[in-house]
């Protein structure tokens, strides 16, 4: 069975002017991406498994920078093993531009994987992180371990098994997106948990609804968690807008990034019953002392000042709808 993983073809894909226009966008998967895999290299947090689809940058981080991640990737973590023990695993999770994102593997060793975890990004990010699949028996063997059947599906965009899909899609094309989840067996009827890390900020508005709204509407049970920027009309803000469009990174939605109030508006009017938002600076001082003082003694920070305006401008939601009975509600930071 481990042949079949190795030997599966990868079909080269041209591209299209689509491709091109969201270049900036994909260049911050990789930025993402090494941010990450510095971070752990210092010691923020364990991955053994991000060393082996990205590599290591021989540009040291910021400080502040690595204590942003820290914070981002506890408190995702947090949220999702929240929803996991409520539904006790009898669920699904849609990783919604998963990039180069280990959560599958972290939480197989951790024995809390769903029935089934779905990963959907661009088709040639999903291609690279099929290849690094492929190639790396740390990454392909959980998959084949947990396969029921003598063969996968897969091909150049897109990896289907028992337990893990991999998908290149676009998320901006809803009936592209729901038809290649189906192939997969994305089974509506099990409470879902979706998960998007600035992902909806760089969709237009009536797109990024249209995404939560076909959320909301395809399960009865779901919870939707949303990592992204916020407080963005300040100057502060602004000077963040103006960095990335100088590397044609334009962020089409942050006019729903405007408040914490207004990115729950957001949910609750795509049809999301209840709405919670969090700044990132507020789920700083969250987080456990312990682990505050494990990773403030790795590096020295010269401006905490800094660290407050950057964790100012980023803020984690989470919305949820039915699961009444699971109390999804209660679900909290």
């Amino acid at each position: 069975m481990a042949t079949s993983l190795r030997r599966a073809s990868f079909t080269a894909s041209s591209s299209s002017p689509t491709d091109t226009d969201d270049e900036g966008v994909r260049g911050t998967c990789e930025d993402a991406s090494i941010c990450k895999r510095f971070a752990v290299s210092v010691g923020y947090w364990q991955d053994p498994y991000i060393q082996h689809l990205v590599r290591l940058s021989k540009e040291r981080k910021a400080p502040e920078i690595n204590r942003g991640y820290f914070a981002r990737v506890h408190g995702v973590s947090q949220l999702i093993k929240a929803f996991l023990r409520k539904t006790e695993c009898n669920c699904q999770i849609l990783n919604l531009g998963a990039g180069m994102d280990t959560t599958f593997w972290r939480l197989k060793d951790e024995d809390l994987l769903p029935s089934k975890y779905f990963e959907i990004d661009f088709p040639m990010i999903v291609t690279r992180k099929l290849h690094s699949i492929k190639l790396k028996p740390l990454l392909s063997k959980p998959i084949l371990d947990l396969h029921s059947e003598d063969t996968l599906q897969m091909d150049g965009h897109m990896l289907d098994s028992t337990r893990y899909a991999i998908i290149g899609a676009d998320l901006r094309d809803i009936p592209e997106l729901e038809e290649k989840l189906k192939k997969c067996n994305m089974n509506t009827q099990l409470p879902t948990l979706l998960i998007a890390e600035c992902v909806l900020v760089y969709m237009t508005p009536e797109q990024s609804t249209n995404l939560l709204k076909w959320a909301a509407k395809s399960f009865e049970t779901a919870m939707f968690i949303n990592y992204e920027q916020v407080n963005m009309d300040d100057r502060f803000g602004q000077i963040m807008i103006e960095n990335l469009r100088r590397r044609q990174c334009d962020l089409a939605g942050v006019e729903t990034c405007k408040s914490l109030e207004s990115q729950k508006e957001r949910l609750l009017s795509s049809g999301w019953e209840s709405a919670s938002a969090i700044d990132m600076m507020e789920l700083y001082g969250k987080l456990p002392r312990a682990e505050v003082s494990r990773i403030e003694s790795l590096e020295f920070l010269d401006e905490m000042e800094l660290l407050e305006q950057l964790m100012q401008h980023y803020c984690l939601c989470w919305a949820t709808k039915g699961g009444s009975e699971l109390g999804l509600k209660e679900v909290t930071y």
